[in-house]
Parts: structure tokens; sequence; C-alpha cells
């Protein structure tokens, strides 16, 4: 992973040492002396990640922290705070500058390098929503803004043997407002994970009567909770054994004694990481929903099944494939009447009839107007034909009242039927055979189906 950090201390020779070793892993890299040209960086050069020194002359980096996190352009960059004092309360003033992190010298160069690579892919996850938060506004749909989230209600499992450790970790998250549940062995870490969607782990490395390190890695080998950030707690004496567990996939780590307001820094990073990630899973769920579905039915658009039925027919044909092109008929007359609304209304529940009269694994789809399109696999012309005789026979059996009309308005649709024969032919070519067919069931007077003559 590359990244670009700036790096911010008043004493040169600390400065030009971090820089070398984070250019020697190819980060790119750009240093600052004092806060003020900090800030102008930052808001310029659009940093992955800020190590900010605590003690400068002049603006000191708690101000400039909090100058950072009050700018929108760069309130989303995380801060990494580095001091030589190792107190609670510097750690407190941090925080409430909007510190995301605490390094303390001397630092040793593989947990920085940790904890970079950590922030900087919550970073580009946060990027990444603002990207398409922008995208979706330019086209004028509703982009969500990339605002800090709340963790309340976040649901955190300690998974830790030791009960009054334990009892404090729960009443340190509480305070978050997030709900915290207890595992004392990895059986009863599974068994919470099978019925409660967590969104952070904090797994002690001490546990007595199993490996924790062998839990982490099942976690990750898990597709329940692969993805559920994974925070340690570990002691000072076990360096290499936190970082071999940071290398098995777990998001962050703090050593004992277990400061509370790191505890519940670090549990807001990784919760606010996994509600970004859920976020951004939703909108692309959401933007392939509106690129491939139509918002008045529900059913697939034509882009989509176009795109389905290429797929169908570049695979080897070993049996049929039919296609069914429907149109409501007199469709404009129902709109001239009694209104758009009413037409709408009347494509929802011909949508719905047709759905309700079709195989599970046949794929209907508004091809545009009042045209609908099915694509049936495996099926003859015999069976097609069949199937759109059913359909058409449906839609004329419907109860169709306007609203605020008494009268019913009587639908019908034409349908034309076209079959691949189990022979070579394209998309293109089935579309248009079913779409001549369907002009002739319209020729012949509407309220038939018509099978296209090549068939």
């Amino acid at each position: 992973m590359t990244a670009r950090v700036l790096i911010v201390d008043d004493v040169l020779a600390n400065a030009r040492l971090i820089e070398a070793r984070l250019a020697a892993e190819y980060f790119a890299v750009m240093t600052a002396e004092e806060g003020q040209k900090a800030l102008g960086l930052a808001a310029e050069w659009r940093p992955d990640i800020i190590l900010l020194d605590v003690m400068m002359p002049g603006m000191d980096g708690f101000e400039t922290c909090r100058q950072l996190k009050a700018n929108p352009a760069t309130s989303h960059i995380p801060v990494v705070m580095v001091t030589a004092l190792d107190q609670p309360d510097e750690r407190v003033r941090g925080l409430e500058a909007g510190a995301d992190d605490f390094l303390t010298k001397p630092v040793a160069f593989d947990t920085l390098l940790a904890r970079v690579r950590g922030l900087v892919r919550l970073k580009r996850m946060l990027d990444e929503w603002q990207a398409r938060a922008a995208t979706a506004r330019a086209l004028g749909l509703a982009g969500t803004t990339a605002e800090v989230v709340s963790v309340a209600g976040a649901r955190v499992l300690v998974v830790d043997d030791w009960d009054a450790e334990a009892r404090q970790l729960q009443e340190w998250l509480a305070r978050e407002e997030m709900l915290p549940g207890l595992a004392r062995s990895g059986a009863e870490m599974r068994a919470l994970l099978m019925a409660i969607n967590f969104d952070l782990i904090v797994l002690s490395l001490s546990l007595g009567a199993e490996d924790a390190l062998t839990l982490a890695s099942s976690l990750r080998a898990g597709e329940r909770a692969g993805e559920i950030p994974l925070l340690l707690i570990a002691e000072p004496e076990s360096r290499e054994r936190t970082l071999r567990g940071f290398d098995l996939g777990a998001n962050d780590w703090l050593l004992r004694p277990v400061d509370p307001n790191e505890l519940r820094a670090r549990a807001r990073n990784q919760v606010r990481r996994k509600i970004y990630q859920s976020r951004l899973r939703a909108d692309l769920d959401q933007a392939l929903a509106l690129a491939f579905t139509d918002p008045l039915t529900g059913l697939y658009n034509q882009r989509y099944v176009t795109h389905h039925l290429r797929h169908l027919m570049a695979r080897p044909q070993q049996n049929s494939l039919a296609l069914l092109m429907i149109d409501v008929d007199h469709f404009k007359r129902l709109n001239d009447t009694h209104g758009h609304t009413a037409g709408d209304h009347a494509l929802k529940a011909v949508a719905e009839t047709l759905r309700a009269n079709l195989r599970v694994f046949d794929t209907l789809a508004r091809y545009g107007g009042e045209e609908f399109i099915v694509v049936m696999p495996g099926a003859s012309l015999g069976e097609a034909a069949g199937a759109g005789e059913r359909l058409r026979d449906a839609v004329a059996q419907m109860r169709f009242v306007p609203e605020g009309r008494t009268v019913p308005h009587r639908l019908t649709v034409s349908v034309g039927v076209v079959s691949s024969g189990g022979s070579e032919v394209s998309a293109e070519s089935l579309l248009q055979a079913a779409d001549a067919a369907l002009y002739g069931a319209k020729r012949e007077g509407r309220n038939r189906v018509e099978l296209a003559p090549s068939s």
C-alpha cells in the first residue's frame, strides 16, 4: 500500500528520519515544520494521513488538529498525534481536538507503519463515499454527505476470559453508547456471532485456555465475521505477537494497562469504518438497482434484459430459448381518458399479473413505455406460445378500475413470440423478430398471440 503522508514536526531531524523510512516503503511524503504551514499543505496536497507532533512553537499540535478537523476540506484526513508525553491527560486533550490515533516517542517504525496502513484504509473508504455522493449530487440524485457518523447503538463483542478486565471494557464502551456483549471462549464467540450482527470485536490476546491468534485467524476466514473490525488487547511485552495478529487481519490494537479514552477512540474509529463500509455497499446496491430496475413496476429494465439475453445467447445453446414481446393494447386511449396516473397504475397491475403467471426462472422486464419482454430459457416455440396465451388471458381477466371511477376499464395485451430453436442467432435478431411478431398481432386485431415466421 502506498499513500501520501504529511509529517509535521519542528525538529527537522525527526521529520527527516520518518520521511526516509516511509519513502523506503514507497510512501509519498511531505514535511512541515509548524502548524500554519501544515494547514495550507493539508488543504492543497490532500494527504492520506497526517503525523502531527504535539510540542511545537507557536501553534501547537492540539490547535493544529482542531483547525484541521474544523475545515470540511481536511476534516476526514486521519491525524496521528506524536508525543513524548505518554500521559492520559495528553491523550484526552488529543481526543477532544479530534485526533484519530496516538504514538509515543521514540516511535517504533513497524508500529508506525501498521497504524498508518490501518488509518489510510479507513480514509480511502471515506474518500470513495464522498466521491460517490458528489457524483450522485451532480446527477441530481440524493447523494449522502460524508458526515462523521454516530456510533451510538453499535454492537461490540468483547472476547476475554479475565472477568475483571472484561467488565471494565464493557463499562467503558457503554460510555460511548455502544452495546457491549461478552464471550469468554471461542465457542461462546462463535455462538454469539451466529445470532447477532456485531460492529466490532475486541479480542484479548491473553486468553488462558485458547490461542487468541487462532481465533483471530478463524474470524477472518469466516463469511459472517470476515468484515467485522477486530481490535486486539495485548501485553506490552508481546509486541511480536501483536504484530502477528495485525498480519492475520486485525484492524487495530492497544496495550495494557488499557486507557479508557484510548479504547473509546480506537473503538469509535473501527465502528465508523464498519459503518462507512456498509454504507458503501448499500450505495452500490442502490446504484445497481437504479441502473437495472424500472422504478415504476419494480421489474428489470431494457438495459438489464438486453445484457441478460446477450449473455444467454453467447453460451453454447443446448436447448431452445424463447422470447415474448408484450404490448398493452390502446394504452394511449387509457391515458387520454383517465389520465397518466391511471396509466401508471395499469402498468403496475399488468406487471404483477405477468409476474404471477411465469416460471420462477423466466425473466420479465419492462422494455419501455407500455411494452414488456419475457426471456424463457429452455422453452420450445410451443411452450412459449402457450405461455403467451396464458399471459394474454390473465390480463384479459383482470378487473382494473381507475381511481375515482366505478366502471372497470378493460385491459388487453398483444404478444409476439419467437424462438431460437437451438440455433446460433444473435440477441438483436431475436428482439427484432419478436417485435415484428408483436406488430403482426396488433395488425390482426390485438388481444392475440402471434408467432414470428422465422421461428
